[in-house]
């Protein structure tokens, strides 16, 4: 299993800090989540049924209506490899970003695929050797994004031959004009959309692939029925649809976005932003990361430990905790 952002108790007990006084910043979660409704009695009495209105949602909020609901896109990355490797048996090699959510990586390597690794973008030679081509757009934790122009140019070469591009856009509702799922369902291209970020509604796993319907039916038969549990549907369904509350949030994630990074430039000269969270690259990644949780500050360690990424405070109290903590640290 590896280690991810969020483990707000270990943390606690390590430390010997409360739970409630933690300014937590370890993920790139939305602080302030879609307000739940009320549930019906119906969605906890009953098995889920896929003609709830859920896809429909779906359907409007992407402009796309080749869609499957996932238990998170974590769902999808871990069945991908395999769904590939039954539709295409011949498939062997994968290019993947070096930095970037750890799971692509995992999950391919764990199916034996040959992996080649890639900075902020492929090189040539990995888009003619490589069955399948992983971008994480925009990537987490770096940030960079990728223009939807060039990324249909890499899969009008990589359909030639078969080739799959696979483009994780997890943190991708704040920028919906570098999107691709307007261009789905396409051959051999496949979005993972997740409803956990924008939302902030991480906990009740749920996320979409958009692919051609062969994948999907691959996809759903590989994942049995029932993935998604009738109060999950629900809540999901009233986000998709609520347009008010959507372009609130966005124009609040946009804003804090920009006061994290302008705040973290005051420290750091190498910062890397989205609205969602923002990455510091230090060699002192270790040093600051131990003791600005030794003041009750959880930030993202890199797994390689080259720096450490800061989601969004949720408060005003966490804002001033967290420059007051900059401040002591750096």
């Amino acid at each position: 299993m590896l280690n991810h952002g969020g483990k707000l108790r270990a943390a606690s007990v390590r430390y010997q800090i409360p739970l409630s006084d933690w300014v937590d910043l370890s993920t790139g979660v939305n602080p302030h989540c879609y307000p739940i409704p009320e549930i019906p009695l119906v969605s906890w009495n009953r098995l889920p049924e896929d003609d709830d209105g859920l896809i429909e949602a779906a359907t409007v909020y992407y402009g796309c209506n080749s869609i499957l609901p996932v238990a998170g896109s974590q769902a999808a990355i871990q069945s991908l490899p395999v769904i590939r490797r039954r539709l295409f048996p011949d498939s062997n090699t994968v290019a993947i970003p070096a930095i970037g959510y750890r799971e692509h990586f995992h999950a391919w390597s764990q199916q034996g695929y040959e992996i080649l690794t890639y900075e902020d973008e492929p090189t040539e030679a990995q888009l003619h050797q490589a069955d399948v081509v992983v971008i994480i757009n925009p990537n987490n934790p770096t940030g960079h994004l990728i223009d939807p122009e060039k990324l249909l140019m890499w899969h009008n070469q990589l359909s030639k031959r078969q080739a799959w591009l696979v483009i994780d856009e997890a943190f991708m509702d704040c920028s919906p004009e570098h999107s691709l799922t307007d261009k789905v369902p396409c051959s051999g291209l496949i979005l993972l959309r997740s409803i956990g970020k924008f939302f902030g509604l991480a906990g009740i796993r749920l996320g979409f692939v958009l692919a051609e319907k062969s994948v999907l039916t691959c996809l759903q038969e590989h994942l049995g029925p029932w993935t998604i549990n009738g109060p999950s549907r629900f809540i999901a369904q009233q986000s998709l649809k609520d347009e008010i509350w959507q372009q609130q949030n966005m124009t609040r994630l946009k804003t804090s976005g920009n006061r994290l990074l302008k705040l973290l430039q005051e420290h750091f000269s190498k910062v890397y932003g989205t609205p969602m969270f923002a990455t510091v690259f230090t060699d002192r990644a270790c040093v600051l990361h131990e003791l600005l949780c030794k003041q009750g500050i959880f930030t993202r360690l890199l797994d390689d430990e080259s720096g450490i990424r800061f989601g969004l405070p949720r408060n005003t109290d966490d804002w001033h905790r967290l420059a007051s903590g900059l401040q002591r640290t750096c």
